[in-house]
């Protein structure tokens, strides 16, 4: 199984993403190329021709890298679901596509028709839909769409969700309970997928769930680039893990982060979306705490984290992450006063009533654009600017 673990510093050739690793005693600083990306700024909205919805952008597009390409040159395609059409329209403009030509309906008792209205044979196909809530809608949708471009004669069928859901459920925790990722995997799979292109997965283990080739992309790099234009002073930074299962994924970021020192909160969780904060592993009085997770549900977690960095001392604390659910009363925690800034990407789209001063969004569709480019093109990560992203 392959991975896109984009390597902060390696994508400016390709796609002008930049981070640079400063000395310990310096300012923890980069020059970020897309301007007012993740910033508040005009609401931005776009329809999508399947259900004619609307849906709110929290952030001002950037300059796309890639010139237009015309249909006929190439056989690569790039389809949207319904799940997050603002994110499927700025990943086709980053590589100069047009999105292709669908339609996705209701029937009155709520089957899901779809049909492609342009030919996809022998064609390299890419269906953006991430598995967001409405969890199994979206996914019910993205397997017609699999099965539609199959029937269709696809060369290859690869589904790309930004947000995989169910990913939550990856092992038994207690007796009788089922493991719904593979379950997941197995029908993305039997729908007739011939690879997954997904972004920041609850764990590593998800991708042995599936029988087919995983290219996993890491939205890491965007939230230290914008982490790292804020001028901060390395000797103040410390980063924090919510828990102790996403130790891992909080050193390697502050590995990355001017090698800051780590922290860790404690907690025991008494059921579903349920958490008890319980101590804190590590110093972080006078310091900017910054947390990170790979998504916020309810943010219980995250916010009684914050309450305790406070509580301890902390003089701001910032909360990051890739995949903002923000199920009531996710809103009223992360606004409450606890953060100074909560910054996440836009794998789910975030409506207007989700929106709040403290929350700033950044886009992931370069890399997924990038992504997309090499795994249609096989780049094998062996050329100049690509040589360290892991792809096998």
């Amino acid at each position: 199984m392959a991975s896109l673990a984009f390597s902060s510093g390696h994508l400016a050739a390709a796609n002008k993403f930049r981070y640079a690793t400063p000395a310990r005693n310096a300012l923890v600083k980069c020059s970020l190329k897309f301007e007012g990306n993740g910033k508040h700024g005009v609401q931005q909205t776009l329809t999508t021709n399947q259900n004619q919805q609307t849906y709110p952008k929290l952030f001002i597009p950037y300059e796309f890298q890639r010139d237009p390409i015309k249909k006929e040159e190439t056989r690569l395609r790039v389809f949207s679901g319904t799940a997050n059409p603002a994110l499927s329209e700025e990943i086709a403009a980053y590589m100069g596509l047009d999105l292709g030509d669908i339609k996705i309906t209701r029937f009155a008792d709520g089957e899901i028709y779809v049909q492609l209205r342009e030919s996809v044979r022998g064609c390299d196909v890419f269906l953006v839909q991430p598995t967001c809530p409405p969890a199994n809608e979206n996914l019910m949708e993205l397997l017609v769409m699999i099965d539609a471009c199959r029937r269709a004669s696809a060369k290859t069928v690869t589904a790309v969700i930004p947000y995989f859901g169910y990913a939550r459920a990856d092992r038994k925790t207690q007796g009788r309970e089922s493991i719904a990722a593979k379950l997941v995997a197995n029908l993305i799979t039997e729908a007739g997928a011939d690879r997954v292109l997904a972004c920041d997965l609850h764990s590593g283990q998800s991708i042995g769930y599936f029988d087919i080739p995983v290219d996993h992309v890491h939205g890491q790099p965007v939230i230290l680039d914008y982490l790292a234009s804020k001028s901060i002073c390395a000797d103040d930074l410390v980063v924090v893990s919510p828990d102790v299962g996403g130790v891992a994924r909080a050193r390697a970021f502050a590995k990355k982060l001017s090698d800051a020192p780590l922290a860790i909160v404690d907690k025991r969780r008494h059921g579903h979306n349920v958490a008890e904060v319980m101590n804190l592993i590590g110093d972080v009085k006078g310091k900017v705490a910054v947390m990170v997770d790979d998504m916020i549900d309810t943010a219980g977690t995250i916010s009684k984290g914050a309450a305790l960095l406070r509580d301890e001392g902390a003089r701001e604390v910032y909360a990051c992450c890739t995949h903002a659910l923000l199920s009531p009363p996710a809103v009223e925690r992360l606004s409450s006063g606890l953060f100074q800034e909560v910054i996440i990407t836009d794998t789910i789209p975030v409506s207007e009533k989700n929106s709040f001063p403290q929350l700033t969004i950044l886009s992931v569709a370069n890399l997924l654009g990038e992504a997309i480019w090499r795994v249609h093109d096989d780049y094998a990560g062996s050329f100049e600017h690509f040589s360290s992203l892991g792809i096998d």
